[in-house]
């Protein structure tokens, strides 16, 4: 009986598993007798599986659903161990690399916690592991601060992120007010982009737009991914109420005029 496939059966007869098991058990599906499409994958091609998985672990947190938090960080587990065992068929880097980097990190960017440093609260904690982030990455400049934000973050996200790196240096707005004011301005800029037909104009104004609102939300003290996270789901709530009601008319939504669909979404809102 070869090695591996008594490593198979081991793996199959244990009541309870632990992390060591899972390195195993992917080691074994990347292996020439492990499976075809695990085989397979490159980084490249599973990036956005590791997308999907946060975002799928961030609707289980938002449910509250603890046994599906459980089932999707464990999807997610497997996305870290699935390119660190791609890695270490690589001789780039292995788990044990990625864990030991992070606790090193933990450490270092924890002076209050592991050295002598002396904190007052969260807010001068925040402020430490960022002056420690920017040493060890050797940023020295807030457009450096910026640029090292990671370009794959959601856009509003990353958005967010560059203003609040501004307005640590004082370059920012009075208030929530204040931005407001900006938007409306970036409102009439998308209009007089609209007249002149330019697609590529016009895009460049709604994204302006954009940066705008999500300045007003920032200083408003919110979150403008979450916001516009639950407008989609209000809207997807209100949209399938016209539905409804639409059935319930006898009404074909798809053919209605304007001014039907207009009452109904009005209803759906109440």
């Amino acid at each position: 009986m070869s090695k591996e496939i008594t490593e198979i059966q081991e793996l199959k007869s244990k009541e309870r598993y632990g992390f060591d098991d899972l390195c195993r058990i992917m080691a074994l599906l990347r292996s020439e007798n492990g499976c075809s499409w695990d085989r397979e994958q490159t980084h490249k091609s599973i990036r956005k599986n590791l997308i999907e998985e946060t975002y799928e672990v961030i609707e289980a947190i938002d449910r509250e659903d603890f046994v599906l938090m459980r089932e999707e960080l464990g999807d997610l587990l497997l996305q870290v161990v699935f390119h660190a065992q791609m890695a270490k068929e690589e001789a780039q880097f292995d788990i044990g690399g990625v864990i030991d980097e992070l606790c090193k990190k933990l450490i270092i960017r924890h002076p209050h916690v592991f050295g002598d440093v002396s904190v007052s609260g969260s807010a001068e904690v925040l402020k430490n592991w960022d002056a420690i982030k920017y040493k060890t990455k050797k940023v020295k400049t807030s457009a450096e601060a910026m640029n090292s934000i990671s370009p794959a973050l959601p856009a509003l996200m990353r958005a967010h992120k560059i203003g609040e790196k501004g307005a640590k240096i004082g370059f920012d707005f009075d208030d929530s007010a204040d931005a407001l004011t900006k938007v409306k301005e970036e409102v009439a800029e998308v209009e007089e982009a609209i007249k002149t037909g330019s697609k590529e104009r016009i895009g460049e104004e709604i994204g302006d737009l954009l940066l705008a609102v999500v300045n007003v939300a920032r200083l408003s003290k919110v979150d403008a991914e979450e916001a516009l996270y639950r407008a989609n789901e209000k809207f997807i709530e209100r949209f399938a109420e016209v539905e409804k009601n639409a059935v319930e008319q006898g009404i074909d939504i798809a053919s209605a005029d304007r001014e039907t669909k207009e009452a109904l979404w009005k209803r759906s809102k109440h």
